[in-house]
């Protein structure tokens, strides 16, 4: 952690300490730290990436090492402190980690590092929890907000977070960025002045949701990313078959230095499950602001959408339209999946206006309680010369254990 995040977290840290009550501390800490838990996870993963073009083909195995202890409670404040290790493993080490090692190769951004992935305070009382420090943070489907964890060093904030969730149907979430802490090591991480708002209303058919996510990156030139929203997601049981729905529109403001952008975005999702099988359409359209400006969501978890290929990581400045449709199942203990991508631009200008398509295809099963194995594919192809896309070939071959 830098000198900067530091002094924030003591800050925190100390506000906290002060504000709670100390009669009997000794006896009631001691008690706390010593009814914690502790808890691991490794994850071990082979990834190679083919593309059709002068780099070379990259292969990695890197495991990645979580380890966490989480106190009991003293006077309603719990502690949670986590380290987070990634090495590459038997020199299978041919690849792009994004941070200058390798170049001639294809990205796979997985570097080593090894560093504290969470570390805060939180304290609950009437329906309400603060959280302070080092923490992950997802909102709804993580479209705009989550931690990226299919990296091997997922993205966490330091941050002030507070949620409201009484019983009933509402909850109100907020959250004060100091920090960004991606996933490309300390190196990449970013000071931030960001403001997280998320309103959440439960009903009988699923989950209504607006938000305000007005980030800047504290750092360099003026800038700032507003994007405000409302999305409605569920799913409805029926005699013979259950209906998959969801809709989301957004609208974003881009500023940067004297120059602004305007785009919006909005995805449709319909589908049905029948004996355990599901599948379901989708189209995600993120705009363009005249072939200028692609919609953008930098503290998403991207590799979640637009296909696992991870071409579409930033989006386009002509925009990116996705027609989507996959299917997942149940087989042998475990889950199967296969997707297929349909993309364009959303202001095609000359040259640019097919991006390609894509498969996708996935089993993952957990065995003997504790470990999970599993097998990705994605196969990329690409449209128009002009959109710089090329050709590309991806397998993941994952093993992991949870303690």
């Amino acid at each position: 952690m830098n000198e900067r995040t530091i002094r924030y977290l003591t800050g925190v840290a100390g506000a906290l300490i002060i504000s709670t009550p100390i009669q009997a501390a000794e006896q009631t800490l001691y008690d706390a730290l010593s009814s914690g838990s502790v808890s691991g996870n490794v994850r071990l993963r082979y990834e190679s990436v083919d593309q059709d073009n002068a780099l070379e083909d990259a292969t990695a195995l890197t495991i990645r090492t979580r380890l966490g202890y989480t106190s009991g409670s003293y006077h309603g404040v719990t502690g949670v402190l986590e380290f987070e290790d990634s090495r590459s493993v038997l020199g299978e080490d041919d690849f792009n980690d994004t941070l200058g090692k390798n170049t001639n190769y294809s990205v796979i951004p997985d570097p080593e590092t090894t560093e504290v992935d969470q570390a805060y305070l939180q304290y609950s009382a009437y329906d309400v929890t603060a959280r302070f420090g080092r923490q992950v943070i997802t909102y709804d489907n993580q479209r705009f907000i989550g931690h990226v964890g299919w990296r091997q060093d997922r993205q966490t904030f330091d941050a002030l977070r507070l949620t409201y969730a009484p019983e009933g149907p509402l909850s109100l979430g907020y959250a004060f960025l100091n920090q960004r802490n991606r996933i490309f090591a300390e190196a990449g991480d970013l000071p931030a002045n960001d403001h997280l708002l998320n309103l959440g209303y439960q009903t009988a058919f699923g989950k209504l949701s607006s938000y305000a996510y007005l980030l800047e990156v504290d750092e360099g030139p003026d800038n700032s990313l507003d994007t405000y929203g409302l999305r409605f997601a569920g799913s409805r049981e029926l005699e013979l078959m259950k209906l998959i729905y969801a809709a989301e529109y957004a609208t974003q403001k881009a500023e940067s230095g004297s120059t602004d952008f305007d785009a919006n975005y909005y995805s449709v999702t319909a589908g049905i499950g029948v004996s355990g099988v599901n599948v379901v359409l989708g189209y995600d359209v993120l705009g363009s602001d005249d072939g200028n400006y692609g919609f953008s969501t930098p503290l998403a978890l991207l590799h979640a959408f637009n296909g696992w290929a991870d071409q579409f990581l930033s989006t386009p400045a002509n925009g990116l339209k996705d027609l989507s449709v996959s299917v997942n199942g149940s087989l042998a203990g475990g889950k199967w999946a296969i997707a297929y991508h349909d993309y364009a631009a959303d202001e095609s200008t000359p040259g640019i206006d097919d991006l390609g398509d894509e498969f996708n295809l996935a089993y993952n099963r957990g065995f003997a309680g504790h470990y999970t194995a599993g097998v990705k594919y994605a196969t990329y192809f690409a449209g128009d010369s002009a959109s710089g896309k090329v050709d590309t070939q991806k397998l993941w071959l994952t093993l992991g254990a949870t303690f």
